[in-house]
């Protein structure tokens, strides 16, 4: 007799089986037939009643209507096999959206390799399946992980025209679909909600107020990355994304958002100066603005998050921290306004090192950048951070542990300061939230941003004979310029400009052209040996 009888079934011993041992007149064809009805639903497999064994005393009489449970039956006419494991521990059961995932009604990223098409529930990356849990085998995996590797690695060494990027070229190779928008997953996975870090809470934070942004004109394509200011569609981004480093003023734009929803787009404004521009969503609403930080106060340390598209990987999400602040560089820009229109404020690139390429390049989501071709530069003032920020990322955003904005990815360093070895080294750009909010907000105001004017062509004083300093050397001021009207003369050495350090001749220049038009600065300067400072207000750059 069972110890446990009275409290729960004597043993799991299939119905049949014991009907079998414990009657031994029991028909032998029963253990068949039950074999052959268990598949059918519980209700309809009622076992026959076991005859009891004559115990030392009367057994307990189960509860009227009482039958072993059945092991759960498969639906009718499916197959006897495993079902595809439907989510691990703290996921939920429907499917998930993963890195390079389509959204929604689009072509399955994997489709342009050569994968077997979605099965129906399968495409939309955040809604639960419903209906019957399918049962059928998966199809075989297809060996695509080394295959994608060599195309987007080859894409970026060999992409010629501009904007074929590495992700597309990859993508559209094998893919009869046409060009679908870069992709990615729709929502900031977490798999162990136990285990949730800071990093984690800013990205869900974060990502819905970051777009991946797709131009295509007749001269090629490629990808970026944008944040939304407001939530009619109002978004930041580079220039050189938008207009393909000057390739095309007439782009088509086309923007994903991070929930799978695609807009057109159309360009407000552009600011080439300081390479940031807004573009417009079409009828768009009830999107995530991005809240902005005083990128004023940040501190060398400080804990950086960069979000954006690189490669076209909607969505991602890399770390890192403030490297230095008060940095400025110079970039090759085909879309940067002529020069030679405006010669004050320059700098003599003679006194430069002429034999030595800029180090520095736009991040262009496809790779390969065409900057050999630019005959212009830009000076703006950005952050430096070691968050890995490759090409694509440019438009996107870089935020504090608060989630909020201190500055728009704009470029990278490449070791060998070639483009066509562009990448991330840990040496990345971005320009600073305070001059992106003044900037976007004129261009949304008046379609385009204004910029200061010092009046005067300045030189890196460490470039200059008998210097002891370094600064920006002024070596010529304009007459009845900004620099003239405050009493700045030639050979006066610039050490500071609003406070914030000048190093050099690019220093200076862009912090001018972070400034307002007409707006008020302080200028400290070193005159035979003193240090002095001045206020000034600044011109116009035209």
């Amino acid at each position: 007799m069972s110890d446990n009888q009275g409290e729960r079934p004597q043993d799991e011993t299939p119905a049949d089986q014991t009907a079998a041992e414990g009657d031994p007149t029991t028909d032998a064809s029963a253990p068949a037939a039950a074999a052959t009805a268990a598949p059918q639903a519980p209700e309809a497999t009622t076992p026959p009643a076991a005859a009891p064994q004559t115990p030392a005393t009367p057994p307990v009489a189960p509860p009227a209507g009482w039958t072993i449970p059945a092991r759960p039956a498969a639906p009718a006419g499916a197959a006897l096999a495993y079902a595809r494991p439907q989510g691990y521990a703290g996921q939920p059961a429907g499917p998930q959206a993963y890195a390079g995932q389509a959204p929604y009604g689009q072509a399955p990223y994997g489709a342009s390799f050569g994968q077997a098409a979605a099965r129906p529930g399968e495409t939309q990356p955040t809604l639960p399946l419903t209906g019957a849990v399918q049962t059928a085998p998966a199809p075989k995996k297809q060996k695509t992980g080394t295959k994608v590797a060599g195309l987007i690695v080859a894409a970026a060494l060999v992409s010629g025209a501009a904007g074929l990027g590495g992700v597309w070229i990859g993508s559209n190779l094998f893919s009869n679909d046409g060009i679908t928008p870069a992709a990615g997953p729709s929502t900031v996975t977490v798999n162990d909600t136990e285990s949730v870090n800071q990093t984690t809470a800013i990205a869900a934070k974060v990502v819905p107020s970051v777009v991946t942004i797709e131009a295509s004109s007749q001269s090629g394509s490629g990808t970026g990355s944008g944040v939304v200011l407001t939530s009619d569609g109002y978004v930041v981004t580079n220039t050189h994304v938008v207009t393909l480093d000057g390739a095309s003023s007439d782009a088509t734009i086309r923007v994903t958002t991070s929930d799978g929803r695609v807009f057109d787009a159309e360009i407000v404004g552009t600011d080439p100066t300081y390479d940031l521009a807004v573009i417009k969503l079409v009828d768009a609403e009830g999107l995530t603005p991005i809240e902005f930080a005083d990128s004023s106060k940040l501190n060398v340390g400080d804990q950086t998050i960069a979000v954006g598209a690189p490669l076209g990987l909607s969505n991602t999400v890399t770390t890192g921290i403030v490297s230095a602040l008060n940095r400025s560089i110079e970039i090759q820009s085909s879309a940067a306004p002529d020069s030679s229109a405006e010669p004050e404020d320059g700098d003599d690139s003679e006194q430069q090192n002429p034999e030595d390429q800029s180090p520095f390049f736009f991040d262009f989501g496809q790779g390969e950048q065409q900057q050999g071709q630019a005959t212009e530069t830009i000076k703006i003032a950005v952050i430096q951070t070691d968050a890995a920020i490759n090409p694509g990322n440019s438009g996107g955003a870089l935020v504090d542990s608060s989630g909020e904005l201190i500055g728009i990815n704009v470029a990278i360093a490449s070791a060998g300061g070639s483009s066509g070895q562009s990448g991330n080294i840990g040496v990345g750009f971005s320009i600073p939230s305070d001059i992106v909010q003044r900037i976007t907000d004129e261009i949304i105001a008046d379609g385009a941003a204004t910029h200061g004017l010092l009046g005067a062509n300045v030189l890196s004083a460490a470039y200059v004979e008998g210097t002891t300093i370094t600064g920006a050397y002024i070596d010529e001021v304009v007459d009845g310029g900004a620099a003239a009207e405050a009493g700045l003369a030639k050979g006066d050495i610039v050490t500071a400009f609003n406070g914030v350090p000048v190093t050099d001749s690019v220093d200076l220049t862009a912090q001018v052209r972070a400034a307002a038009a007409g707006s008020d600065a302080t200028v400290t300067f070193v005159r035979d040996g003193k240090t002095q400072t001045v206020d000034v207000t600044l011109g116009e750059l035209q």
